[in-house]
């Protein structure tokens, strides 16, 4: 009944009854994340005790099962998330290994009978990992270029790795995104927008290309036990033309201190400022437009989309991919 968007908020914020039914204490530490499952029956509790534990959602809320990690050398877990059918749980935490170095790792649980199915190394951490779709989890991988540079990977992995057989590939890398400045990708998640498509709520691919520049996907060459090995294929002559590559050239600043530094010239400035000048460079030089023959083009395609938190100016994530 209220008369503003500002007025019903405050209603639905402020005049709620909130009546606590039950209090659950079976953490013995603080608990981090809650999630439920898609049937609303179900839900699990992440904490610093490094359990995660499923629970009972009805209206005495009882407890199912609990998992303790720390016997697979986890710290603490983080995260969870129930697949789109709510058979496995993923879980993530974070994994001490040598020398006490912190990376991340997710575990997949089966909900039938509570039994790990796999593990999966997720660094960093807070990459956390999701779902993308009912049997293949999405992990992340960070590969140091220098001080300040790195390249994160993103990987597709199948929940039932220690199962499938032998020929059946369990991993395949789906994305790899220069960082600068230190940043690295993180909280990814994928999110099924097909039902919101609009005309009126997209930009167009223009805005887009402008707006990604900063940060943009690139190919940083193929690795032939990961990839498909294709035929050859003569080129085609519309490919030729390639408009999109001449967009992407570097900077004239950014190619004559390259040209310098390929002739040893040393620029004046710092070790950090050269680092980042020639990973912006290489960024420039490597990255290629989306294949727009390869995106759907039925209505009623699944479109999905894989959201994260970055950043290209410092450490701290300040931006959204």
């Amino acid at each position: 009944a209220a008369v503003s968007w500002y007025e019903e908020f405050q209603r639905l914020y402020d005049t709620i009854p909130c009546v606590e039914v039950q209090a659950l204490k079976e953490h013995n530490d603080q608990v981090l994340h809650l999630s439920f499952s898609h049937s609303g029956s179900l839900f699990a509790s992440c904490s610093k005790d490094c359990t995660v534990k499923i629970w009972s959602n009805e209206l005495d809320i009882s407890l199912q099962h609990s998992s303790n990690m720390r016997p697979y050398n986890w710290s603490y877990t983080q995260f969870s998330q129930f697949n789109s059918d709510d058979s496995l749980l993923l879980v993530s935490g974070v994994f001490v290994g040598p020398h006490n170095s912190s990376s991340g790792e997710i575990a997949v649980i089966s909900m039938e009978n509570f039994t790990l199915l796999s593990r999966v190394r997720n660094k960093p951490y807070d990459v956390f990992g999701c779902w993308l779709n009912e049997t293949n989890l999405i992990s992340g991988n960070l590969h140091r270029i220098g001080r300040i540079t790195s390249c994160s990977v993103l990987w597709l992995n199948n929940a039932f790795q220690g199962i499938e057989s032998e020929n059946v590939n369990v991993v395949k890398r789906l994305f790899k995104i220069q960082n600068l400045n230190a940043s690295t990708i993180r909280t990814v998640m994928v999110a099924d927008c097909s039902r919101y498509d609009s005309p009126d709520l997209l930009l167009d691919y223009e805005e887009q290309l402008a707006a990604s520049s900063t940060c943009p996907v690139f190919d940083l060459g193929s690795d032939s036990e990961e990839e498909e090995v294709r035929p050859k294929q003569a080129p085609e002559p519309a490919v030729q033309e390639l408009p999109a590559e001449r967009d992407v050239r570097a900077e004239p600043g950014l190619q004559q201190l390259f040209d310098d530094i390929m002739e040893g010239v040393r620029p004046a400035m710092t070790e950090t400022e050269l680092e980042t000048k020639v990973a912006e460079l290489f960024v420039r030089n490597r990255t290629k437009p989306p294949e727009l023959n390869l995106l759907p083009t039925e209505s009623n395609s699944k479109t999905k989309y894989l959201i994260f938190t970055t950043g290209c100016l410092t450490y701290s994530p300040h931006q959204i991919g």
